[in-house]
């Protein structure tokens, strides 16, 4: 299988996992955009933040978004020096972030021993507009990579900034999930064949990335609800990009 799907805590996960087995590591932590303040941070789920009170989708919460900025960065450190060690040499780290936890996440991921290469910008077209303010209308993903990058490698020219909005309705599965046409653009930082890690897979639109671009996915889900959903979307993927020449026949 070009993929396999982990449900359980990320760091025991990872633990377990072989030096070197991926080129990308590629996901959305529990960044905890809504805890400005201790009130915010500790009252509020992730749903609260997240959906309208009158969202006609009912979406499952997820834990990870009551931690402060502190307990964030030295979760995130811990958790990217793993990922840091099953990333191959010239491999590269790709976080989503908001502009509140922006600095915390450069300082964790260059913590974890990667280097950091910049801040990609995910332009949101149907964000709300607030009077007598700009517009919070993007999310941001900061890159690194594990050492140089040899682009003869992987010879990809890809833009800094993607415009797309999150899926909305029956098509949203999860509260904070990615557009696909996104993501399928920054999986081609991986090369071809390549593997990308998620060990935030959530409903699982990077794995879905990733098979439709021709790369394998190792995704890890710690809340059961989401991990199956992922399970499910990834297993939809093989089966409608499967061809004659991938199925053999057996007597």
């Amino acid at each position: 299988m070009p993929f396999s799907l982990h449900q359980g805590d990320a760091l025991a996960v990872l633990h377990g996992l072989p030096d070197g087995c991926v080129d990308s590591v590629i996901t959305d932590p529990p960044y905890n955009s809504g805890g400005r303040t201790a009130k915010e941070r500790t009252t509020r789920s992730a749903k609260q933040k997240y959906t309208s009170a009158d969202a006609k989708n009912d979406l499952a919460d997820f834990t990870g978004e009551n931690m402060d900025q502190r307990s964030y960065g030295f979760w995130l450190t811990q958790i990217m020096t793993e990922a840091h060690r099953l990333t191959k040499t010239g491999g590269t780290a790709l976080l989503f972030t908001d502009w509140r936890q922006l600095p915390t996440t450069t300082d964790a991921i260059q913590a974890a021993g990667w280097l950091w290469r910049g801040v990609l910008a995910w332009h949101k077209p149907q964000a709300r507009p607030q009077k007598g303010r700009f517009t919070q209308n993007c999310e941001f993903v900061v890159w690194a990579s594990k050492g140089p990058i040899d682009g003869s490698r992987n010879p990809v020219y890809l833009p800094g900034m993607y415009s797309a909005s999150q899926p909305s309705r029956s098509k949203r599965q999860h509260i904070t999930q990615k557009p696909v046409e996104v993501m399928r653009e920054l999986v081609k930082i991986s090369p071809e064949g390549g593997t990308v890690l998620d060990f935030c897979a959530g409903s699982g639109s990077t794995g879905v990335a990733a098979l439709l671009e021709g790369r394998d996915f190792i995704g890890v889900e710690k809340t059961e609800h989401y991990a199956s959903i992922a399970a499910d979307r990834l297993t939809e993927t093989i089966r409608a990009t499967l061809t004659k020449d991938d199925v053999v026949l057996a007597t």
